[in-house]
């Protein structure tokens, strides 16, 4: 069972918004919901290939969403710079 549609938005949101404070991001609302969301895809992807999955609820997705999100920010600026 996974979060569902509006569950993946606000802790993708939630995610993106933990991540943008870390890594000193200004992103807004929406990008922060993608952030959350495409970083939990992207380190849910790394991690189910060396074999660790992260459980479907709640806690876990954010953790995970933020750690991804915070991973996207510096592939882009590391790319950008």
């Amino acid at each position: 069972m996974g979060l569902g549609i509006l569950a993946s938005i606000i802790v993708g949101g939630l995610a993106g918004w933990i991540a943008s404070g870390l890594m000193k991001a200004q992103t807004g609302l929406l990008v922060n919901i993608i952030l959350g969301i495409v970083g939990a895809v992207v380190l849910n992807t790394i991690l189910s290939i060396v074999g660790i999955y992260a459980d479907r609820s709640w806690l876990p997705q954010l953790i995970v969403g933020a750690a991804g999100a915070s991973l996207l920010i510096f592939v882009w600026r590391r790319i950008k710079s």
